[in-house]
């Protein structure tokens, strides 16, 4: 089902409502993706050995998910760690974000490939900065909204709104397919997301956000974040990544 339309010649409306403390606030949805490759050195092997034994036993991805790794254990077996880290906060201070990155909650995800989506539902109050860590598996990061491709190997750093689709696909492909995931294939992606707090004056600055777009709607309407287009809440379509009314 596609999305309300709008009266001919006005704009259309994309907006994200957040929880900001205990009030819904709205906001604009950037289509800046910032992002570079950095010089990381690879995690130990005995490290990759282990983050793919809890993913094939415990977590059992399917095409399509993502889900988070134990930080706090790979951090034990990982000398390099602090690398990685202060080679993203680096990037980060050259974009204007000063010390954001050293204030905001950071996890270990691991994905096989990841469905068109967005995390507005969740995390309306935060952009995600993503590091990946795995070598180059012929996969992509997608933003079909901003027009935004590229590949993903270790050292692809990127920023982007949380409210903005997103996907990893096959390099190639036109959209999201389970099956370019087939069984026993080498698809599995590892990398840390810091939850950079959307209000906070550089990240705002940085992705272009206008806030309180949409006051009447947050404060009437709303007990819960979402992401709305002309007014109706609307959610990716999972192969293709265009908007559609919600379920």
């Amino acid at each position: 089902m596609n999305p309300p339309a709008r009266p001919h010649g006005a704009p259309d409306l994309l907006a994200s409502y957040f929880w900001s403390g205990d009030v819904i606030r709205s906001r604009s949805v950037s289509g800046t993706v910032p992002s570079t490759t950095l010089d990381v050195p690879a995690p130990p092997e005995r490290l990759v050995a282990d983050w793919a034994r809890d993913i094939a036993q415990r977590l059992a991805l399917e095409p399509g998910d993502v889900e988070p790794l134990p930080l706090a254990r790979a951090r034990m077996r990982w000398p390099d760690y602090k690398h990685c880290v202060q080679a993203v906060a680096d990037w980060t201070r050259t974009l204007g974000l000063a010390d954001v990155l050293a204030g905001s909650d950071v996890a270990l995800m691991a994905c096989r490939g990841a469905r068109y989506h967005h995390d507005g539902a969740q995390y309306g109050s935060a952009a995600f900065c993503n590091l990946f860590l795995s070598e180059d598996k012929n996969l992509d990061v997608h933003f079909p909204g901003a027009g935004v491709r590229m590949p993903l190997a270790r050292g692809t750093a990127v920023i982007f709104d949380t409210c903005q689709p997103h996907a990893v696909v096959r390099r190639g492909s036109s959209g999201f397919d389970a099956a370019d995931f087939p069984v026993g294939g080498d698809d599995t992606l590892v990398f840390l997301t810091w939850e950079l707090p959307i209000e906070q004056a550089e990240v705002a600055r940085l992705l272009g956000l206008s806030f309180d777009i949409d006051s009447a709607t947050a404060a009437l309407q709303l007990d819960a974040e979402q992401v709305r287009l002309n007014g109706e809440p609307v959610e990716p379509c999972p192969g293709s990544g265009r908007w559609r009314r919600a379920e």
